[in-house]
């Protein structure tokens, strides 16, 4: 079995150095590594002279590395892994649309996205023609089935995407769905902008994870850079917003998640509760959403003690507010009875398709980048992995629920941590970045993993940006969730998930 080339989460490796393999040795790699614990992170292509670079990163399950194999290839047509390892499936039909590779034999293979690639992107589905026909669409044939079609268009201001049910009776037998709008080319633009400029486009990939992505997006460029670490006050500053990011996040699915089986008393005050930890993070940057907090060095201030005791304060009111509404959710049985055994993944299920975040933890499966990758104040907060078993919308609204504890106490671990000293916070990219290098940058938002992987060309400057949201994971699993069950759980369901549409439509 081939090594990796190993890495760590932020660590800039050459791309010389980079294990490249033939096309056939890769894949058997790759299916090695895997069968052995190491799990897919991210699959993608980097353009070449010779043709396509093709870029496996995988992390280890025993330690923190990270491991990383390529192969090139001027082949149009390559093999397909997809069939041995499902997670793998998304990323090859991504590689296809945006360079004209064809992956064979494929179990479905089709666009990833809707829209098609913008101009520059020589898809292997750009001849496919119109793609608003059933034949797109995963058929069940008999007498008694019938298709329910939701969307693209919504009756509300939340982005497009197509659901197609397809039921007998009121049992959905399969649901398949169609993202990918608006496609808005975020991994072509992220390169073409000046490092300081584009973190404020990382900041919109998902915009309710403004801090997540502006974190990843940050020490992707600053592991990149020959610039020392910053500043410990900078580090502490970032991971209170990310965990306030989590908090408001966590607070409004639990509130939505109770207003939809209509239990109103905890979705009202869930409502407000959220509202007031995006007003904590506007204390921090004066944006609600995080937006600016952090910029590639630092973060945009220091607060000085007037506004740490005051979101302190706020914190305090938050938590005692939030507690005896979250009580009283999971102290209904009628809630708890609607939340059980409704929208189940199994832990098996959740590992093979590569689920992230809560909707992994949800199924028992213990991944977290912040417990087993830590990357700024985490390397000193050991945060727990908050873990249930049953897979289900009760799991995953237990697990929002044991979060939010913990970013509180996250939140006041590192404000007391603070040395509320140094003010001004340099947010200068010293220098030029190393050529020809490449960084893997992860994140744990609150919807589960960020990755973030950034190339360098000869001149230093970035020459390909790969992003993988959480959301572009987790999809597969809401599908999952609804088989077998009743189409009217639906809506409650999806609220379990409560994914990205924009985070996928890159």
């Amino acid at each position: 079995m081939n090594r990796l080339t190993t890495t760590h989460n932020t660590k800039a490796i050459s791309v010389e150095a980079l294990l490249t393999l033939p096309i056939e040795e890769f894949c058997q790699t790759v299916l090695d590594h895997t069968e052995q614990g190491w799990r897919v992170i991210c699959y993608f292509g980097i353009p070449v002279t010779q043709g396509v670079r093709l870029v496996m990163v995988l992390a280890s399950q025993s330690g923190p590395e990270l491991g990383l194999v390529s192969s090139i290839s001027s082949e149009s047509v390559l093999p397909s892994i997809a069939g041995f390892r499902p997670k793998l499936q998304l990323y090859e039909r991504e590689i296809a649309e945006q360079f004209g590779l064809r992956f064979e034999p494929h179990p479905w293979f089709k666009p990833v996205r809707w829209q098609p690639p913008l101009p520059g992107y020589p898809s292997a589905f750009a001849d496919q023609g119109d793609r608003a026909g059933d034949g797109d669409f995963y058929r069940v044939h008999g007498d008694d089935i019938h298709q329910v079609g939701v969307g693209p268009v919504h009756a509300g201001v939340i982005e497009p995407g197509h659901f197609r049910f397809q039921c007998y009776g009121e049992q959905v037998l399969h649901l398949e769905i169609a993202l990918g709008y608006q496609h808005r080319g975020v991994e072509q633009l992220l390169p073409s902008v000046h490092p300081l400029q584009a973190i404020r486009i990382a900041e919109t990939i998902a915009g309710d994870s403004s801090v997540a992505h502006g974190t990843a997006y940050a020490m992707a460029c600053e592991g990149l850079s020959a610039r020392d670490a910053i500043s410990p006050d900078a580090e502490l500053v970032r991971g209170i917003g990310q965990e306030l990011e989590r908090l408001a996040n966590h607070t409004g699915d639990l509130g939505a998640l109770a207003g939809d089986v209509g239990f109103l008393p905890t979705a009202s005050y869930c409502g407000r509760i959220r509202g007031d930890f995006l007003n904590m993070t506007a204390l921090l940057c004066g944006s609600r959403f995080g937006r600016g907090l952090v910029t590639v060095g630092g973060v945009v201030r220091i607060p000085e003690r007037e506004t740490v005791d005051e979101l302190l304060r706020r914190l305090a009111l938050a938590e005692r507010e939030l507690t005896g509404a979250i009580e009283l959710l999971f102290a209904t049985s009628s809630v708890v009875g609607r939340f059980e055994e409704i929208g189940v993944v199994a832990r098996e299920s959740a590992s093979r398709l590569g689920l992230v975040g809560p909707a992994a933890r949800a199924s028992g499966v213990y991944r977290d980048v912040r417990h087993f990758r830590p990357y700024g104040c985490y390397h000193d907060f050991v945060m727990p992995v908050m873990v249930q078993e049953q897979g289900d919308v009760f799991s995953r609204a237990m697990v929002r629920w044991l979060e939010a504890q913990q970013s509180i106490l996250c939140i006041r671990t590192l404000i007391d941590q603070l040395d509320l000293i140094d003010q001004e916070q340099a947010s200068i990219l010293q220098g030029a970045m190393l050529a020809d290098h490449m960084v893997v940058s992860l994140v744990e938002g609150w919807r589960g993993e960020v990755c973030h992987i950034a190339v360098t060309g000869t001149d230093g400057r970035l020459v390909r940006y790969k992003v993988s949201d959480p959301s572009f994971r987790n999809w597969k699993g809401l599908e999952l969730a609804l088989r077998g069950g009743q189409i009217s759980d639906f809506p409650l369901i999806n609220k379990s998930f409560n994914l990205s549409y924009c985070g996928h439509d890159l």
